[in-house]
Parts: structure tokens; C-alpha cells; sequence
């Protein structure tokens, strides 16, 4: 049964190769889970869509690039903008965010590919599919009754302390750092991630923040710490608000 799912999670995998995020069934398991190849694309064009497509348009919207909604859909009108952004940037005006359009954009590239082996190798990324699935974890843990960008936002923040020098440097040594996440402390990070948990932590993965560099969250109405109350607030997104 256990080798009949994992080629099924593989087989949904390879398919997704040309989308810009990775799609998963059901909850899984570690050993299920890290059996499957995480298979995503660096390159976004017309037809793609998913949260990167929602980033990249939220970026050339708040530059003045776009003008259309931030629907996560790879459309003529972001192709045109892209092409703007690129034409302005000192890049090939073709429409298509590949690595150069990426990196001009400010956004991580952390995606994963699948080699002619099966197995996955990391494009400029230290993080592997055990990192992602922990960070999965955190989130269900966390955040799985907030909105899909209020759960990627929960990643983001946990992606932004493993970059911050006041953090650990790891995505497990930031979720179990002592008394760091509520989920931690309360076992609740034991659970087991579904598909929208899964798929969040891929996009933040990916480089979609919606906190904008924010390293603290907390829900108010359940804060009991006066001094996470002092930081300075960014954005708020459900029951979160997030600060630096």
C-alpha cells in the first residue's frame, strides 16, 4: 500500500513539472512525503499560476508595472509587464521570469528539479525536502485556520529568521529554538501537514512574503508577552500581525 502511494505522490509530482507550484494529494507522512521528488519550475510563463505567478505580480504592481489583479494567473497583461520590468531592467524583453528576471526582482530561487534518476537536486538552495516539510509542519501547526497567504506568511517569517543573524541558521534550529513557536511546546508540531500546508511552504520557499521581511508574528487576542506588543507592526493578515 505505503510503495502503491509513493508512486502515486511521485507520479502527481512529475506532472506538475511546468507549474509554478508543486501539487500534493493529502496529508502525509516524513518517509511518504520524502520519498517524492518536489518538483517546480524556475522559469514562469504565459500559462503558469500558483502563488510565485501572484508574487512576481504583486512586485511589478507595487513598482508600477502592472495593473492588473494579483490573481496568481500568468496572463497577456503580466507577460506585458514583465516584458517592461525586463526592457527597464537591462534584461531580454521575452516576457518569461527565468533566473535573471528573478534575481531583478528581489525574489529567492529556491526551487528543486528532477533529474533523470529520480532523485532531486536544489538550484541554489541549501534547503532540502526534509526542511520543507518541517517548515510544512510548523505552518499546519500554526497557522492551518488562517488564509492560504496567512499560512505562506508563517513560513516567510520563519524563512526571514533563518536569514537573520539574531536567529539560528537553520530551518529546524528556528522551529525548536526554546520556546520560539507555541506549536513546539504544545506538541502540536507533530501533526501531520495537509496539501495547503505543504503547498504554503513551497511558495514561501519560493520567495513569496507576504510579511515583507517580517521576523515576528503574533495573534493579540491570545499575546501575553507585553514586549512582543513593542515590535513595529508591517502588516496584519487573519488573526496575525506581523512585525520586525
Amino acid at each position: 500500500m505505503k510503495k502503491a502511494l509513493r508512486m502515486g505522490v511521485v507520479a502527481l509530482a512529475v506532472a506538475a513539472v511546468g507549474s509554478a507550484t508543486a501539487i500534493f494529494n493529502t496529508a502525509y507522512t516524513h518517509d511518504d512525503y520524502a520519498s517524492a521528488p518536489f518538483v517546480q519550475t524556475a522559469v514562469l510563463k504565459q500559462g503558469a499560476t500558483g502563488g510565485e505567478v501572484k508574487e512576481v505580480q504583486r512586485r511589478l504592481k507595487q513598482w508600477g508595472y502592472y495593473n492588473g489583479a494579483v490573481d496568481g494567473v500568468y496572463g497577456p497583461q503580466t507577460v506585458a509587464a514583465v516584458k517592461a520590468f525586463q526592457k527597464k531592467n537591462g534584461l531580454t524583453a521575452d516576457g518569461i521570469a527565468g533566473k535573471a528576471t528573478y534575481a531583478a526582482l528581489g525574489m529567492n530561487d529556491s526551487v528543486k528539479v528532477l533529474e533523470n534518476n529520480g532523485s532531486t537536486s536544489t538550484s541554489n538552495s541549501n534547503y532540502t525536502s526534509s526542511d520543507l516539510y518541517l517548515l510544512a509542519k510548523c505552518i499546519y501547526a500554526e497557522a492551518r485556520g488562517e488564509s492560504y497567504t496567512g499560512q505562506v506568511a508563517v513560513g516567510a517569517v520563519i524563512l526571514n529568521r533563518v536569514a537573520s543573524p539574531k536567529f539560528p541558521n537553520t530551518i529546524s534550529g528556528v522551529i525548536y529554538q526554546k520556546n520560539a513557536f507555541t506549536a513546539v511546546s504544545d506538541g502540536q508540531i507533530n501533526l501531520s501537514p495537509d496539501k495547503t500546508a505543504m503547498n504554503a511552504a513551497s511558495d514561501a520557499l519560493n520567495g513569496w512574503d507576504p510579511t515583507y521581511g517580517c521576523i515576528y508574528y503574533y495573534n493579540p487576542a491570545v499575546a501575553t508577552s507585553s514586549w512582543i506588543f513593542s515590535r513595529q507592526t508591517v502588516t496584519t493578515i487573519g488573526k496575525h500581525v506581523f512585525a520586525i
